[in-house]
């Protein structure tokens, strides 16, 4: 038992010198027999090892292969230093010198970095090629020289790995160094193809380097990105050539990428060529310049930033980088420039796993994409006047950057710390197993290997865990860091450490964002941040997240401005600026909605304090109608008999409710349905407080109540609940004398009140009118703007028409009385709904009408494929199909009995009397054109029917819809194709 305690000793000793398992470590020191036990040294140089207990399992597997290892590395205690530090973090390189037992012998060389030269020879020399042949082609049988150019590639990658883990070469260093092995590896891979195909001499090929290869910032396991460009030699026509040059292209790629004993080095990613997956792998230098001068987007120019030839023909590759080269530094004068950004970085965010993006350090927040992507943008829009950014590697063009003034020196410094930092963990987590990972991992034994390899001792979890998270959050702030503050920096007196943009920069940089008027812009950031008062302080620190967030909205311009002008208005308001520097989702949504809608923004503008709508996601919901109702009646209460001024608190109250409704519709929390009805309600609240302000006016003037029930009756796009933003009221007005009053008072006091209704609507206010339209009554504008009851039914009974019929299907109950209300609709209801239908003469008439208002009605020069109430499979045509088929069976199907154009053609397809799929086709039309109309009015302030011709203001209405940048053509052909489909409906359905 004597042992016992002497061993849990030793295993507690070894615990606490940093092994996970103290007991596990006394045994496999055991294994290695007394030599290890009587070797200080060794334990030293475990202890030292980010992981020992890793590092100790991967010596005792060494030490079974080659009983004399130990000793040797005695002998070498630089190089066992070395070794175990490589093993304490990467079990792969591990696994490779324990299936290679002599090879840790790289480690005894002198440490020096060898030359770009060196590993290319090593690893021709590898596959049996010459390293001084011009074209070196292999010559040892395929499979070993797969094998061994694994092997070779893995020992240039354990001396690296060592080297690295020893703090004895920087990080652009170990890059450099992973690139030039990459290149290596392409060049042994070439001489592998040319084994396999003769006639490779008829043909010069050029590999270039792209992404991290050709910036020469390599990880330890990535795709390596290339580009193949070739040229014919002697009498070889061009496309033998070309078949020629892709058979060594595919053939290389094989080689680097096939799995053996040895496993594989990495994929050859060549899909940065022209056109991608689907081009051609190989084209000539002519044929690459074609596509890049008609065809290439922004994102193809960014990726040929970092170009360089590195293996195959250098003097082909040299002439294309050079020729790309130009048309790199025009890539921001582009058109498209800023669409195809924004493109970018949806992509980039798109990659991210949701479980993942908290711990991905490449793509995630904060993660190393961040910082390539703002580098690269500012350079493209920079580097066109400035030669000295025309840098490939990140850092490299970081420090340009600086030194040009771009970025300032402090926020350099924080990014390339931060950058070199999130290499540095990427590196690590890479060399654990050699697998292509950017993820961090969550097991604390994981965090705390990479945590001791990046030398921190004390708390390696918690240390390394805090690091990490600084450094993402700083570079997370690059957007705003790179971008915007440097834009304040040029018009307005900011602390004198920091570098200034001078203004054609700041024009650039703006114009490159997507401003298109960038002297107005600077002007407006300007006029809100200079000054030494609260609020400029506060937009200082608010406008570059601003200025991002209007960069993103259609109209980065329009953003800006009314910005600006909300500002002016409420800058002075204590709880403004706080709101939107405390609440960025409410920042967000101001800026969205300022980019992009100039209707809002008129309403924000005459009413600014409706920004405090936008803290709150809960105020963006519709309010109830009868919430709204009991609102505006009290308020018309309070002003008794003045009628002008209880209208002008129920239009501010409208104006209110549009603002919240369209900002509802901007930002995805209402479809169009509901924007429909919330509008007609709303239209609804409106008229009933104009009325009762109007009722009690003509009470005043006629020193009692008026002699009349009276009630608005919605018709058209208001009875339907169909509204859109610019919609007039269509209206039809009723009244019925009290017991006992004369025909001609009731008839005097209800013309006084629609007058009066119509006045108070109508009075000059900087809101959005509400016009009340009555022309569908009987007679249109020749009759009487009000009837009885009684004067309607007479007239429906002797001349009523069909169409008056199909008016009367949107006919609902507005304002007023509604007990009136519901005896008109009792009234009207056999004209609508009759019991057989509609007949045969009735059914030719409402067709020849169709006709007829398609012939006569479409505006002048419209195009009917692109007008969306009266063009083909537009509104109208979906409403008449609807429309029919309730004046043919709505006497008989109480379902089809609705005002809503939707609700009657899904209970049409219930009764089965149109297909299910027919309706879904007419339905799609109907909602898509219903979006439109309200986009048209929402970005540009004014209402239109039609599709606009020019593309700035189709593009506008596109975003507004959803699509992406650069869609409007998209956006324009998908309503071609739903309005064709539901032409094709209409026709066969309604005729």
């Amino acid at each position: 038992m004597s042992g016992v305690p002497r061993m849990q000793s030793t295993a507690g000793r070894l615990a606490r010198l940093g092994f996970a398992d103290g007991a596990r470590a006394e045994r496999m020191l055991a294994e290695l027999g007394p030599e290890a036990g009587d070797d200080p040294g060794l334990l030293d140089a475990l202890v030292s090892a980010a992981e020992p207990d890793l590092a100790l399992s991967s010596l005792v597997r060494l030490a079974d292969r080659d009983p004399g290892v130990l000793a040797a590395l005695r002998t070498a205690p630089q190089a066992r230093a070395r070794l175990l530090e490589v093993f304490g973090v990467s079990a792969a390189l591990a696994e490779h010198v324990v299936r290679h037992p002599g090879h840790w012998r790289v480690l005894r060389d002198p440490v020096e970095r060898p030359s770009t030269a060196g590993l290319r020879a090593d690893l021709l020399t590898a596959v049996g090629a010459s390293p001084a042949d011009a074209e070196p082609v292999a010559t040892i049988p395929k499979a070993a020289a797969l094998a061994a150019l694994r092997v070779a590639y893995r020992d240039r990658l354990l001396h690296l790995a060592a080297r690295d883990l020893a703090g004895e070469a920087p990080l652009n260093e170990v890059t450099a160094e992973l690139s030039d092995l990459a290149a290596a590896a392409l060049s042994a891979g070439l001489a592998l193809a040319r084994a396999e195909v003769p006639e490779f001499a008829s043909v010069s090929l050029a590999v270039i380097g792209m992404g991290k290869c050709g910036a020469r910032e390599l990880n330890y396991v990535s795709d390596v990105d290339a580009v193949f460009v070739a040229e014919p030699r002697g009498d070889v026509d061009e496309t033998t050539a070309l078949q020629i040059a892709t058979r060594l292209a595919q053939g290389m790629m094989q080689a680097c990428s096939a799995s053996t004993p040895e496993g594989s080095l990495w994929e050859v990613d060549a899909n940065l060529r022209p056109e991608g997956k689907n081009g051609p792998l190989v084209r000539t230098l002519a044929s690459h310049m074609s596509y890049y001068r008609r065809w290439a987007k922004t994102w193809e120019f960014q990726a040929l930033l970092k170009a360089r030839p590195v293996a195959g023909d250098l003097e082909l590759g040299g002439r294309y980088a050079e020729s790309v080269n130009e048309l790199v530094w025009q890539a921001a004068t582009r058109d498209n420039f800023v669409e195809d950004v924004q493109a970018m970085r949806r992509r980039v965010e798109a990659h991210v796993r949701v479980e993942e993006a908290e711990r991905q350090i490449k793509l995630g927040p904060g993660g190393l994409r961040d910082i390539e992507f703002a580098v690269q943008l500012l350079q493209l829009v920079h580097g066109r006047h400035d030669p000295l950014l025309r840098r490939r590697a990140t850092l490299a063009a970081l420090a340009a950057l600086s030194r040009g003034g771009y970025v300032g020196r402090d926020d350099a410094k924080a990014l390339a710390e931060a950058y070199t930092f999130l290499r540095s963990v990427e590196h690590l987590v890479q060399l654990h197993r050699l697998r292509r990972t950017h993820v961090v991992p969550e097991d604390p034994a994981d965090l705390r290997r990479i945590g001791r390899a990046l030398g921190i001792g004390v708390d390696p979890v918690g240390e390394f865990t805090s690091r990490w998270r600084r450094h993402a959050m700083e570079a997370r702030r690059l957007h705003e860091k790179l971008f915007y503050r440097p834009l304040l920096q040029a018009v307005a007196r900011l602390p004198e450490q920091e570098e200034r943009l001078s203004q054609a920069a700041a024009k650039a940089r703006l114009e490159a964002l997507g401003y298109t008027d960038p002297e107005g812009a600077l002007r407006h950031i300007a006029a809100l941040t200079s000054g030494v008062s609260r609020r400029a302080a506060i937009q200082r620190t608010l406008l570059p997240v601003m200025l991002g967030w209007f960069a993103d909205a259609p109209d980065p311009d329009a953003g800006l401005l009314g910005f600006r002008q909300v500002s002016d208005k409420l800058g002075t308001t204590p709880w403004y600026l706080r709101l939107l520097r405390d609440e960025t989702s409410a920042a967000k949504a101001m800026a969205l909605l300022l980019g992009t809608s100039r209707y809002a923004t008129g309403l924000l503008l005459h009413a600014p304090e409706a920004v405090m709508m936008l803290g709150d996601g809960s105020e963006l919901a519709v309010r109830p109608k009868e919430t709204l109702l009991t609102e505006v009646k009290a308020g018309v209460q309070r002003h008794g008999d003045n009628a002008e001024s209880a209208v002008v608190g129920v239009r501010a109250l409208r104006r209110r409710e549009l603002f919240r409704t369209a900002v509802a519709d901007l930002v995805g929390r209402v479809d169009i349905e509901q924007v429909g009805r919330a509008l007609s309600e709303l239209n609804d609240v409106t008229i009933q407080a104009a009325l009762d302000a109007a009722t009690a006016k003509v009470a005043m003037e006629r020193r009692g109540e008026p002699p009349t029930r009276f009630a608005v009756i919605a018709m058209g796009r208001l009875g339907g609940f169909e509204c859109s933003y610019g919609s007039d009221a269509d209206v039809m007005f009723v009244h019925a004398p009290h017991e006992g009053a004369s025909e001609r008072e009731a008839s005097e006091a209800a013309h006084a009140m629609a007058n009066e209704l119509r006045r108070l609507l109508a009075l000059p206010a900087p809101d959005p009118p509400l016009l009340i339209d009555p022309d569908l009554r009987p007679e249109g504008r020749q009759g009487p703007l009000v009837r009885s009851l009684a004067s309607y039914a007479a007239y429906y009974r002797r001349w009523s028409s069909p169409w008056e019929s199909q008016a009367l299907l949107r006919a609902r109950y507005s304002a007023g009385d509604a007990e009136l209300a519901a005896e008109f609709t009792t009234l009207i209801g056999p004209l609508r709904y009759p019991a057989g239908g509609v007949g045969d003469d009735a059914v030719r008439e409402i067709r020849t009408l169709k006709a007829r208002m398609e012939a006569e009605r479409l505006p002048r020069g419209a195009d009917p494929a692109l007008h969306t109430k009266l063009g083909r499979g537009g509104l109208s045509d979906v409403e008449w199909v609807a429309q029919l088929v309730q004046l043919r069976h709505a006497g008989a199907v109480p379902e089809l009995r609705t005002t809503r154009t939707l609700e009657a053609l899904r209970a049409a397809a219930g009764a089965e009397l149109l297909d299910e799929a027919d309706v879904a086709v007419l339905s799609e039309a109907w909602l898509f054109a219903s979006r439109i109309r309200d986009a048209i009015m929402l970005v540009r302030g004014r209402a239109a029917d039609s599709i606009p011709t020019a593309a700035r203001d189709r593009a506008l209405i596109a975003r507004a819809l959803g699509y992406p940048p650069g869609g409007s053509e998209d956006f324009v052909e998908d309503y071609r194709r739903a309005t064709r489909r539901a032409r094709r409906v209409m026709e066969r359905v309604f005729y």
